[in-house]
């Protein structure tokens, strides 16, 4: 797979044009500095250099632990986020940027806290019995069937009946090569993709591009004074992304007090689970973008949000109207982030794809390998949490730019493929620890709330400043059953 850069101004790993304005710099409060990691994500963000002193790292260091450096990934981004939620709350409070400090006890919690979670004590079974690695002819696949139209989808591009077994499953993929099941897989709209050695493509972490800023032709609404711990009070967040990692984005957003509504088709079904994890501070409804009366309300909400995040594969939203060309023409002040699994150029671009099956495809899960050759994986969704807290992260920046340096709209781009290529070719490995300065305990991160879901135990979120939010606003409510309006 190979990838180019967006057009006009885009920035890969190393964009380092600071922020204007007395923000304010000083000293850490305690702690293990900011290390290279944080600094790169930074730097491809568009933070300034000097604001990383403010940002310290305590607590336990033996969480995720894995044979690549998912922990230092893991509280990077959330640094990053971290300094973008102070920075933005120093600007619109008038004070000086808060001190940083990420408690990786949180970090280690966070990034897996669709496991912690509970409904009324019950724990939610996070995939589905046909998803997962199986033994081919030559090799190993992964396949994800958590929804059922995916299920569906892989039976028959395999020959077997709706009702087939894990079981029956297993027979039919050990007949067969890797990359034939991945393909027929593919080309039934399935979802299958052969276990590779590690990759040499390398994706860019962030892609970045500023729309109408040099003429001057897209001024940005403002946004007036706002307390330390909601820096994004007022902002209005449309948020069309699913599963993982565009949930986690926007609900670090809602957290920090934006105005978040989450925008579902109903003719696409959703994980009731997976929305109670992920939909804490947010709203939630649903329009058919095809039927005028729906797509009427959803532009009605598009004319006055700042931030629109997309989830679906390049192209998905195009025929709806919604590509970044036909967005821009109407809101050239918008910020636009899109998401997508394989990068956004190349053979595969076009392909869905879900957290676990890019370890498999870009050779993570050949890297964390039992000794029996048996694929391994990460000790988190980490490329899902990462790419959203660095989402997260980068609106923030934007709202801080807009209002700073540079007026106009923001198109950025992420993918789990360029978190990924950053976590194998990014990152140094790292150093033999010394001892913790305690036992990991993640009860100590967790809470519990009542909610429309039923009475819900659930991680606390990781941002770290001084005077950060410690916990959401709101509790999840059910999925896709909110009024389709702006607080």
């Amino acid at each position: 797979m190979t990838d180019r850069p967006l057009p006009e101004g885009t920035t890969g790993a190393a964009r380092t044009t600071g922020t204007a304005g007395p923000l304010g710099h000083g000293g850490r409060s305690g702690g293990e500095p900011a290390d290279r990691p944080t600094a790169d994500a930074w730097a491809a963000l568009g933070g300034a250099a000097e604001l990383l002193d403010r940002v310290a790292f305590h607590g336990p260091d033996d969480v995720l632990p894995s044979g690549l450096p998912v922990r230092r990934l893991a509280r990077a981004t959330v640094a990053v986020c971290s300094l973008a939620a102070a920075e933005l709350a120093a600007r619109r409070s008038g004070a000086p940027v808060p001190v940083v400090r990420v408690d990786q006890g949180v970090v280690g919690t966070a990034f897996v806290s669709e496991r912690y979670l509970t409904i009324d004590g019950r724990t939610p079974v996070s995939f589905a019995p046909h998803s997962g690695f199986w033994r081919t002819a030559d090799g190993w696949v992964r396949t994800h069937a958590n929804y059922p139209h995916h299920r569906t989808r892989l039976l028959s591009a395999l020959g077997l009946a709706a009702d087939a077994g894990p079981e029956q499953l297993a027979d039919t993929l050990g007949k067969l090569p890797a990359e034939r099941i991945q393909e027929r897989a593919y080309e039934a709209g399935a979802l299958a993709v052969a276990v590779a050695p590690v990759s040499p493509a390398l994706h860019p972490l962030v892609e970045h591009r500023d729309i109408g800023a040099a003429a001057g032709t897209a001024p940005v609404r403002p946004l007036g004074e706002a307390p330390v711990d909601r820096p994004a009070a007022g902002v209005r967040v449309l948020d069309l992304t699913r599963v993982i990692a565009g949930p986690v984005a926007t609900r670090t957003l809602a957290l920090l007090g934006a105005d978040v509504l989450r925008v579902d088709s109903p003719r696409l079904p959703e994980a009731e689970d997976a929305h109670a994890d992920t939909g804490f501070g947010k709203r939630s409804t649903r329009l058919d973008l095809a039927e005028p009366a729906d797509r009427a309300v959803f532009e009605d909400l598009l004319a006055t949000a700042d931030v629109l995040v997309t989830g679906y594969r390049p192209g998905a939203l195009d025929a709806h109207g919604l590509g970044p060309d036909a967005l821009f023409a109407r809101r050239p002040d918008l910020i636009l982030v899109q998401l997508c699994a394989w990068g956004w150029t190349g053979p595969w671009a076009d392909r869905r794809g879900f957290d676990s099956l890019v370890q498999a495809g870009v050779g993570i899960a050949a890297h964390e390998a039992a000794p029996d050759g048996r694929p391994g994986v990460l000790p988190a969704q980490a490329l899902d949490h990462g790419t959203g807290y660095l989402i997260a992260a980068a609106v923030l920046r934007s709202l801080t730019d807009q209002r700073t340096r540079r007026p106009g709209g923001r198109h950025l781009r992420f993918s789990l493929a360029g978190t990924a290529s950053w976590l194998l070719h990014g990152i140094e490995p790292e150093a033999p620890q010394g001892a913790s300065p305690g036992p990991y305990d993640p009860s100590r991160w967790l809470a519990e709330t009542d909610s429309a879901c039923g009475r819900l135990r659930h991680a606390l979120p990781p941002i770290g400043y001084e005077g950060a939010p410690a916990d959401w606003s709101r509790p999840p409510g059910r999925w896709g059953t909110d009024e389709p309006v702006w607080l």
